[in-house]
């Protein structure tokens, strides 16, 4: 049962959290390029088309990487170590990154999407982008740290 419980956990992390990295890193790109494009063009269209898809991808698969935390606390119980400090901080990291998902990268993709149709200013839109940018860097790298835990998890004894 553990090693079901542990590869589903681990496929959805790669399936859902791995697409969210990559399409809320690409966002800003394609959303400051929708905006900054002149005129109505075809290739202000595609720019536009894909940011919105990318933004799409986000929030579907913010969704369904709620299957990670699930599979991953289950696991942890059929292993016994809940009370580990190295899975503790993963879910506290992992936490951090869902709020940030949550309340920081999707609103702030959703913004930009606005200012594409609002003729916003390059300034704004720059600067936006540049916010976003960070934040899903940031994002990444709470990501990165919680799968490094994951892989060396410091003082376990479980031998899994």
């Amino acid at each position: 049962m553990t090693k079901l419980l542990l590869s589903v956990h681990v496929l959805a992390a790669i399936l859902a959290v791995g697409s969210i990295a990559v399409a809320a890193s690409l966002f800003p790109r394609y959303a400051k390029q929708a905006a900054s494009e002149g005129g109505e063009g075809e290739e202000k269209g595609r720019s536009a088309a894909v940011a919105a898809f990318l933004h799409r991808v986000c929030r579907i698969y913010a969704v369904a990487g709620l299957v990670v935390p699930v599979f991953g606390l289950a696991t942890g119980a059929q292993l016994g170590v809940l009370g580990d400090a190295w899975l503790i901080t993963s879910m506290i990291l992992t936490a951090i990154a869902a709020f940030m998902l949550a309340m920081a990268i999707l609103p702030n993709q959703e913004r930009m999407l606005a200012m594409q149709g609002g003729g916003a200013a390059a300034e704004g839109l720059n600067a936006a982008a540049s916010r976003l940018g960070m934040l899903t860097g940031v994002f990444n790298l709470l990501w990165s740290v919680v799968v490094v835990l994951m892989i060396v998890r410091p003082g376990s004894t479980t031998g899994v």
